[in-house]
């Protein structure tokens, strides 16, 4: 899919100890392979499957998701920072695809 366009906010710093929320969006269809097109043919399945979120090279957040999920998925979630580092968001699509985002984050 080339439209596929994720979408991260983070607040610009924190201090060490401090719980920040992140919010995530992806562009997305997320076909769920039940519907049909205009010929009568089921359309295939392709929804992001699994969202994955590392900070400092640690996993804080690692999701499956089912077809029910709607299209553009949105996530929000709270991490604890302790220091300055980068947020690694990955998102794993049906077809194979793997879309990531890395931003880095100032801890004061």
């Amino acid at each position: 899919m080339s439209d596929v366009r994720p979408r991260i906010r983070l607040p610009r710093s924190a201090n060490a100890g401090d719980v920040v929320e992140v919010k995530t969006l992806i562009s997305h269809n997320m076909e769920t392979g039940l519907r049909r097109d205009g010929s009568g043919d089921a359309i295939p399945r392709q929804i992001i499957h699994r969202f994955t979120c590392e900070y400092a090279g640690k996993m804080v957040l690692d999701v499956e998701m089912e077809p029910a999920i709607s299209a553009n998925p949105y996530m929000e979630f709270d991490v604890q920072v302790d220091e300055s580092a980068d947020f690694v968001f990955t998102w794993y699509d049906d077809d194979g695809s793997v879309y990531s985002e890395t931003q880095s984050f100032e801890v004061s």
